[in-house]
């Protein structure tokens, strides 16, 4: 009974199959196709580029060629650090009257230079008050002496190049400009006396970055007699004299950030005017190439003259 009961299911399942093709057939019916996911198949690969290429063509978008290449750039941030500890420059600086220190208060281009001065201290005495309520020890007649101090110490440091003293006492701003050219140098420096009293000329209370970040700038006249001796690398003296001291007429611009409660008072810069004498020449030592010498030959014994430097006509 099991045998042919099963033959008997079996043709009909295959007639059932053989409907079901024919009428697919008839009626053009399609069964669905198959179910893909889209997979990322570019490849990523760095192409080099063709030689003889120009390097403009090269260099047109180096970003997507690194994006084909898989390499991810860190980001730039284009920012550049500042210094708040001491500002760029000097703000409104003095300008010395002509014939200072040569001309007499009693005579008259002195009598109008002095009512020029009590004209213009309006603003540097507000300046001075400002000051004041940040540092309230301050007084004209008393930081007039600790200026002198100051450029005595920073000046001592200088030629014995202490360069952390240094910068306790010269702001960032003027560091670079009393060290630049120092190098293989040898500084003889000493401060004989004040030929007058030093004295404040001028004070300024500006601000950098916001409005309340506060700076003081004290201009201090310094009229001393002084040392001055630079030697070169190979113990040549280039400019000044240990036996010939000089007068010198200063002006030193002082700086402080005031808002900083352990702020200093450092030298900041000098000014200098524009009827001041110019400096002296420096002497440079310069090698002149002799001849050739032979193994066992002396320069004595050839008895050589040293050439004189053809003269040369500059055209401006």
């Amino acid at each position: 009974m099991a045998a042919p009961m099963r033959r008997t299911l079996v043709a009909l399942h295959r007639a059932t199959c053989s409907s079901l093709k024919s009428a697919e057939a008839s009626l053009d019916l399609r069964r669905p196709g198959p179910l893909y996911v889209p997979v990322r198949t570019k490849k990523r690969y760095f192409v080099p580029p063709v030689v003889g290429l120009k390097r403009r063509k090269q260099e047109q978008n180096p970003d997507a060629k690194a994006r084909t290449a898989g390499i991810v750039f860190r980001q730039q941030y284009f920012e550049r650090p500042i210094n708040i500890s001491c500002t760029a420059g000097v703000f409104d600086p003095y300008v010395p009257p002509e014939g200072d220190a040569r001309l007499s208060s009693l005579s008259r281009e002195g009598l109008k230079q002095r009512a020029e001065q009590l004209r213009q201290s309006a603003t540097s005495q507000l300046a001075i008050r400002k000051i004041k309520e940040y540092d309230p020890q301050f007084t004209s007649r008393g930081f007039a002496e600790q200026a002198r101090e100051i450029f005595i110490e920073a000046h001592g440091a200088l030629t014995q190049f202490d360069k952390e003293k240094l910068h306790s006492l010269v702001t960032e701003r003027g560091y670079p400009e009393m060290t630049r050219g120092n190098r293989y140098k040898t500084i003889s420096w000493r401060f004989l006396e004040s030929l007058e009293p030093p004295k404040v000329v001028h004070a300024r209370c500006p601000d950098m970055v916001t409005k309340g970040n506060l700076y003081g700038q004290v201009t201090v006249r310094l009229h001393s007699k002084q040392i001055l001796a630079i030697y070169d690398r190979f113990g040549r003296l280039m400019l000044g004299s240990e036996e010939q001291p000089k007068d010198v007429l200063e002006y030193l611009v002082i700086e402080r950030h005031l808002v900083n409660a352990y702020g200093r008072w450092r030298l900041h810069g000098k000014i200098v005017p524009s009827w001041a004498p110019a400096k002296d020449p420096i002497i440079k030592t310069v090698m002149i190439p002799g001849p050739e010498l032979k193994p066992g030959q002396e320069f004595e014994a050839l008895n050589y003259e040293v050439p004189k430097p053809k003269a040369v006509q500059w055209n401006k």
